[in-house]
């Protein structure tokens, strides 16, 4: 595998703004990229990406997905200072997000910097900085523009509805760490564009025909409920490994899902990807994960038929400014190939 290929796609990916709900940009990117592999591809009417990499048994197809969508946040109201009150687009804690810059995205393409705060924090005025519960209640977005009143903030374009896109701070460091924010899912996206670049100019042809699919719903829960062709018996959801307390997963292992939240994941497709990461020599862990859903969750849920699995490259701090490493990349991969053969 090509690793510079795969870190040049990731810093791309994560260039491009896409919130669950704004991803067409991020997916035009994609289909240009299958067109450069040769790859066909096509956007599906609910705004995924699915690419077929073919492969010999058609009717024991597999599944391959991960999602380009990630966290944010939408402007619910015009305040009377001229700042933001925001609503969460999937699971962005206000403690995370406090500090960070953002950019707001108007419906007529206007791009505006910003800050997301705490409602009056300055801490040489604000008392109560230290005890205040963080919460969106009391959080706003710093609009970085001249503005001190709703009406200077509407005439800016800025409305309710508009995206609020939050900085990815990427940076890879000499000793292979991997930091930024939406490592979940871009950084298993850039897998597996580095995986279909191996199966085009490697000649590839794997045993089982296999399918990839960037979906654009996953951070609100139903980005892989819709678009598996026909053939498809087997759903591999490519996502973040959890790394944290009462796990075995470190940044630089493939984890392998057993359970999650929404219950067990199909046990033969679990035991033969544990049979593959030792086949594979891979360095890798089993983990249960106490609050998680994937994409091949949502599969099932949806009423498809399909055996259902989970890995990814362990992934720390989840949701806020994430780390993994390049060695949990390498492992990712190396499972990928052995076990989709």
């Amino acid at each position: 595998m090509n690793m510079e290929y795969v870190l040049e796609q990731l810093k791309n990916l994560l260039a491009i703004d896409s919130p669950s709900g704004y991803t067409k940009e991020v997916t035009d990117y994609l289909l240009n990229e299958f067109e450069k592999l040769g790859v066909p591809a096509y956007r599906t009417v609910k705004g995924g990406v699915i690419a077929d990499l073919g492969g010999e048994d058609a009717d024991n197809a597999v599944f391959v997905e991960s999602h380009v969508d990630t966290l944010g946040a939408m402007v619910s109201q015009i305040k009377s200072n001229g700042c933001l009150e925001i609503s969460p687009v999937g699971g962005i804690d206000a403690n995370s997000a406090e500090g960070e810059t953002v950019r707001i995205r108007t419906r007529d393409g206007r791009i505006y910097d910003g800050t997301c705060q705490l409602c009056n924090a300055s801490i040489h005025v604000n008392g109560k900085y230290a005890e205040t519960k963080r919460t969106y209640d009391v959080m706003e977005i710093v609009v970085d523009e001249k503005t001190s009143s709703k009406e200077e903030t509407e005439k800016l374009g800025i409305m309710t509805g508009d995206f609020v896109c939050f900085e990815p701070r990427t940076t890879i460091t000499k000793s292979g760490y991997i930091k930024s924010r939406f490592l979940d899912d871009k950084l298993s996206t850039a897998m597996l564009l580095g995986y279909a670049k191996h199966i085009k100019e490697d000649g590839v042809t794997p045993k089982r025909r296999i399918y990839l699919h960037m979906t654009v719903f996953e951070e609100v829960g139903h980005g892989g409920s819709a678009s598996i062709p026909d053939g498809v018996i087997e759903v591999l959801s490519v996502d973040m490994g959890c790394v944290g307390d009462g796990l075995a997963c470190k940044e630089h292992q493939v984890s392998i899902c057993a359970k999650d939240s929404k219950g067990p994941y199909n046990y033969d497709v679990v035991s033969n990807l544990i049979e593959a990461a030792k086949k594979a020599g891979c360095d890798f862990a089993v983990d249960v994960y106490p609050h998680y859903g994937s994409d091949a969750d949502a599969a099932l849920t949806a009423g498809y038929d399909v055996r259902h699995g989970l890995i990814g490259a362990g992934v720390y701090a989840s949701h806020g400014y994430e780390r993994s490493h390049v060695d949990g990349v390498k492992n990712t991969l190396l499972l990928l190939e052995t076990y989709l053969g």
